[in-house]
């Protein structure tokens, strides 16, 4: 047994397809399957349900591969330490981002990250909470930029920013012509809302909770700007995270946005990565640079237009 057929089989769990995961891992399709066969051969089980349209591992061969890429990230972790040692601001780091944030974040820090950090090299992935925290957990990312709270004792907690939320509703709605509402306005409104899985759809429905409002009956959205698309077509109001308002994210001349008086809603971001990684210290300077947010970016401007304009 060796860390290259490990690499394989994790390779096929992730994959489930002997081609795609011969060209993730650079070889041929022959090549992973004999490996796999031989790693089979010595351990003595079957790894892998064998179809003719599709692959499964066995429920031991599921197991195996978990065990597999905890060592694999291991060697990584051994590896990363040597490395960072003589250059600790060089090299990679994968970050995973969720989809409500990462697209209005980034061009905000990226700019000063390279400026700070020459010689990183940033590997940025966006998915859903779940899924990143699955891809941190096993060590197929270094950190992730997530909405509190996180519940996992084995994941270390950096606070970055508290991003607002800004109330969205078309140009022709009865709230349109006011600048600012309470949380108690939203009693009895129906607000349009993400599918399951989005953390902002959570945090929306925290926000309904505390005000008295709901979800509207037959409509979820798969994305910010089909909500954002909705509400300028008229279709209801919702919620929008203060950074998905900013330049350079272009204004909706059918979109007004009203801010919350007092302690506004909003959702808490911080950063997340393993506490046994070799890279702490590394992330921690990473972490302070995303805390230097400029705050204009996490304030409503003092009249508000159409979305992300002033007037």
């Amino acid at each position: 047994m060796n860390l290259r057929d490990l690499k394989y089989l994790v390779a096929l769990a992730d994959h489930k397809h002997f081609g795609r995961a011969a060209s993730a891992c650079f070889v041929s399709q022959p090549t992973l399957s004999t490996q796999i066969r031989k790693l089979e051969d010595e351990l003595g089980v079957s790894l892998v349900e064998r179809a003719p349209r599709r692959v499964m591992l066995t429920p031991v061969g599921r197991d195996i591969a978990e065990r597999a890429r905890k060592i694999i990230s291991d060697v990584d972790q051994m590896s990363e330490i040597a490395r960072r040692s003589q250059d600790p601001e060089a090299g990679t780091v994968r970050l995973g981002l969720f989809p409500t944030l990462g697209p209005y974040l980034l061009p905000h820090v990226v700019p000063g990250l390279r400026r700070r950090f020459p010689r990183l090299e940033l590997l940025l992935v966006e998915e859903k909470t779940d899924q990143i925290l699955a891809r941190l957990r096993d060590g197929r990312l270094d950190a992730g930029i997530l909405a509190l709270p996180i519940h996992d004792d084995q994941l270390h907690v950096e606070p970055l920013f508290d991003e607002p939320f800004l109330l969205a509703v078309p140009h022709d709605h009865a709230m349109a012509g006011r600048s600012s509402l309470d949380v108690d306005d939203l009693d009895d409104q129906h607000l349009l809302l993400l599918e399951e899985g989005h953390c902002l759809r959570d945090q929306a429905l925290d926000v309904c909770r505390l005000s008295g409002a709901d979800e509207r009956d037959g409509f979820r959205a798969t994305s910010l700007e089909t909500l954002r698309q909705m509400v300028a077509a008229g279709v209801g109001i919702t919620l929008l995270p203060m950074l998905a308002v900013q330049p350079p994210v272009p204004a909706s001349p059918d979109v007004r946005l009203l801010r919350f008086e007092g302690e506004a809603p909003h959702r808490q971001i911080a950063m997340i990565w393993r506490k046994s990684s070799a890279m702490d210290g590394f992330l921690r300077q990473l972490a302070a640079e995303f805390r230097q947010l400029p705050a204009a970016l996490l304030q409503p401007p003092k009249t508000l237009g159409a979305a992300g304009e002033t007037r």
